[in-house]
């Protein structure tokens, strides 16, 4: 089941502008500065919150994200 609404927060980042999660489908929400909406699923809440953690949030990303979870383009 897909979240409907995700609520993102910016993220001071060259490459992500928001991003956001929503607990009951484990699905995290990634808006990127160059244009794309992505949905990632299956998502545990721990990646969420080491990704807004981050230091660099892009290469965490990179790192623990982008080739780890299946995802959906929303736009």
């Amino acid at each position: 089941m897909k979240a409907e609404t995700i609520d993102v927060r910016p993220l001071k980042s060259k490459d992500i502008a928001l991003a956001g999660y929503d607990q009951a489908s484990e699905t995290l929400e990634v808006v990127f500065r160059a244009g794309g909406v992505y949905r990632y699923q299956k998502v545990p809440e721990y990646v969420y919150q080491e990704l807004m953690a981050a230091s660099s949030h892009g290469t965490y990303f990179q790192h623990y994200i982008k080739n780890t979870f299946s995802y959906v383009k929303v736009r």
